[in-house]
């Protein structure tokens, strides 16, 4: 973070550093008996020195900023050059220090450590989407080549978060943004859970603070009563491990407010309804005693049928290990979750965990940084930057990031027993595609568990998946409609641009020959420098590539020509066209005067029934054949599963303000209790809105609302969506889309 100030920080100040820094030297000895210690003694008194000027916003000395970093670091064991990186990793950036003095005072790794914070630090990842995709492949590539550099900056964002009241709003809601959609899901798929889970809630207490303090009080008010709880489990289960003979540490714990939150929501769930709000932890010796542990549990509470998962047997990706079983006691659900001391360090700690010296020798960490667990961890980065290089539009890319990013898993089987982990609603088709790209480029059908099903059937736990295939056989579009995973989605994207685009282009060749002849002369007769000149004025950076456009219905081929030969059309024949395009929008209904498409104005523009989407909301055209341009909201899940490729892409934006108002439509989930539906009808009224259409319904103590609105732009819509959530019992709302 960017130091606030200058200032001189007092004796005292600079006493408790020092305090503070000998507690860093005290654990690193402790975990890390062989590493240089005098490395990290000349990292602090660098950086003490060239950030003894400097504050924090809090008013604190710089310096308490990457001395705590280290902290986190050094409590994950990691080693003396990665620590002595983190208390160097602003110098660079904000004292102006050339890396190469870095180098020289403490060798070429640490200065490659600071070199890659200092890279990450300076991307924004709320920045425009093209550059966003950009920033997010250079951390990916950051964590590939040496995933400490990413530790770091974790630690990093987590010292931040927790010092983030200090900073104006603005800044607060920026950086928690970025922190919940980037940093905690990266830390998840490391398998850092600890820091994952502060990070989600330290950003969740920022971004929707109404909605946290409301379930933290609720939470809190039955603290006692579920800490009474525990406690009576944990001694339950003791008695009995120590009875069976089972070595076993036992601790309970309440679900994390953010996990809470979304469980509430997506489940549309009361608190005390929620099956893991409580969790016993069972931690033992070995996998033999884990499995006994299980039977022990079982012994004692009957298990909820449905909720047993063994992740022992089969791996998270992240190499989370534990079996996990829901139970009931007194009528409260709780889950138990059952793993080794290695499984449980792994868990909270991820690729970190392998940052450890056993009797002075290392056996993880840079010298091993291609050991095999590693490897499996860090897989799907390599992956994902393998398949994002066919990827130029930056909405594909981050699309598919979002995905990985965020994987519930299935574990299907194909016949012969291979174990192929997919993401939760994935399909046959992301199942042939995670087996041989050919495999998936010739399916035709698939039998699950031996019976056929539809390609766009969801695969469950325990699936076993055949893919019939025929050789010749090509993707379907229709197949983006449905497949979830990355690789899928990526090669049957990449297989129709090839394809279309070569088909385009063949088209594209046609269109301009044909109105070559119109026009009396032959395409044979205008030179290549002339086609050339012409494509660079469309944007196009060859010949091939405006003959694509032309055949996708971009451009017009009449004024490819005039442009090319030099003909001018005369003001009477220019102005024939232009009013019967406009008559021909009048009667098609398919200008919008909301819309402008940049660079042109007497294209047919018409807002896609899809997402229908409002003024204000970010909007995206697409060309289409013989309709004109369909303009969609960016958030529309037909743009968002990439059904268009990028060749038909044309930037468009909202024009002057207009007094029309646009139909939209929510669904709201809230508790089902009076007068509920009428402080709903009261903030939309008081917002200005029309209502057309008031639908609800409900089971058990829920229910489901939903409206349909008139309202003239997305101000206006955020208004009465913050509004709406502020009304007690609100689970969550959404606006809805017709797909």
């Amino acid at each position: 973070m960017i130091p606030q100030g200058k200032a001189v920080p007092s004796a005292s100040a600079r006493r408790i550093l020092d305090l503070r820094f000998v507690d860093l030297m005290d654990k690193m000895r402790k975990n890390r008996a062989g590493d240089d210690v005098e490395l990290l003694r000349r990292a602090y008194d660098f950086a003490a020195e060239r950030h003894s000027d400097q504050t924090r916003a809090s008013g604190e000395p710089y310096l308490s900023h990457p001395l705590e970093v280290a902290h986190i670091l050094a409590d994950m064991k990691f080693d003396a050059t990665t620590l002595a990186a983190a208390l160097l990793h602003d110098v660079v950036e904000d004292t102006k220090v050339p890396l190469d003095r870095i180098s020289e005072m403490f060798g070429p790794e640490v200065a490659r450590l600071v070199e890659g914070t200092t890279k990450i630090s300076r991307l924004d990842f709320l920045a425009p989407e093209a550059r966003q995709a950009e920033n997010v492949r250079k951390m990916l590539l950051a964590m590939v080549n040496d995933v400490r550099v990413v530790m770091i900056k974790l630690a990093d964002r987590l010292h931040n978060m927790r010092t983030l009241q200090f900073l104006e709003p603005e800044r607060q809601q920026r950086i928690a943004r970025e922190t919940i959609d980037i940093y905690a899901p990266v830390a998840n798929r490391l398998g850092m859970g600890l820091i994952r889970g502060e990070l989600e809630d330290l950003a969740f207490s920022y971004l929707e603070p109404a909605a946290y303090i409301e379930l933290a009080k609720k939470v809190a008010s039955k603290q006692k009563v579920h800490d009474r709880f525990l406690d009576d489990v944990q001694k339950n289960i003791r008695e009995k491990m120590v009875a069976s003979g089972i070595p076993a540490e036992v601790e309970g714990r309440i679900k994390r407010l953010f996990s809470l939150h979304l469980k509430i929501e997506s489940q549309q769930r009361a608190l005390d309804q929620v099956y893991d709000l409580l969790a016993i932890r069972v931690i033992t010796d070995n996998v033999k005693n884990c499995y006994a542990a299980l039977g022990v549990i079982h012994q004692i509470w009957r298990p909820v049928p449905g909720r047993f998962k063994d992740y022992i047997a089969m791996p998270r990706p992240n190499l989370y290990q534990s079996l996990h079983t829901t139970v009931i006691h007194a009528g409260q659900p709780f889950e138990v979750q059952i793993r080794t001391q290695e499984m449980h360090r792994i868990a909270e700690q991820g690729v970190a965990a392998h940052w450890k010296y056993k009797d002075g020798t290392v056996t993880g960490g840079p010298a091993q940084a291609g050991m095999q667990t590693e490897d499996q961890r860090i897989l799907w980065m390599r992956q994902l930057i393998e398949w994002v290089q066919e990827m130029e539009e930056p909405s594909e890319f981050l699309s598919t990031l979002k995905v990985d990013l965020y994987p519930e898993e299935v574990y299907t089987f194909s016949p012969k027993g291979r174990v192929v982990v997919l993401p939760r609603g994935a399909t046959p088709v992301d199942f042939a595609y995670a087996i041989h790209t050919e495999v998936g480029n010739q399916c035709v059908g698939a039998k699950v568990n031996g019976q056929i099903v539809p390609l766009r059937h969801a695969l469950a736990n325990g699936d076993v998946i055949e893919i019939l295939t025929q050789k010749a056989h090509s993707p379907s579009r229709d197949w983006l409609i449905f497949v979830e995973t990355s690789r899928a989605r990526s090669k049957i994207k990449h297989w129709i641009n090839l394809h279309e685009r070569e088909e385009a282009t063949v088209v594209g060749r046609r269109l301009l020959e044909r109105e070559a002849r119109q026009a009396g002369v032959s395409l044979k007769q205008i030179s290549d420098e002339a086609l050339q000149r012409v494509a660079s004025e469309y944007g196009c950076g060859r010949v091939e590539d405006l003959y694509a456009d032309l055949g996708y219905g971009k451009w017009s081929a009449k004024q490819v020509i005039a442009k090319a030969t030099g003909d001018t059309p005369g003001n009477q024949a220019e102005q024939q066209p232009q009013k019967l395009v406009s008559a021909v929008k009048r009667v098609l209904g398919m200008h919008d005067g909301a819309i402008l498409v940049r660079g042109h104005d007497d294209l047919m523009v018409y807002r896609s029934k899809c997402c229908n989407p409002i003024p204000g909301d970010e909007i995206v055209g697409y060309v289409t054949r013989g309709r004109g341009i369909a303009v969609h909201s960016t958030a529309c899940p037909n743009v968002q599963k990439l059904l268009y490729e990028a060749e038909r892409r044309i930037p468009v934006e909202w024009g002057n303000a207009t007094e029309a108002t646009f139909s939209v439509r929510l669904r709201i989930r809230t508790e089902d209790r009076p007068g509920m539906l009428a402080e709903i009808t009261a903030v939309i009224s008081d917002a200005g809105a029309n209502i057309r259409t008031f639908e609800s319904g409900g089971e058990d103590l829920h229910a489901r609302v939903e409206v349909a609105l008139d309202i003239h732009n997305r101000k206006q819509l955020e208004r009465i969506l913050v509004s709406i959530k502020k009304i007690p019992g609100i689970f969550g709302i959404e606006r809805l889309y017709n797909i």
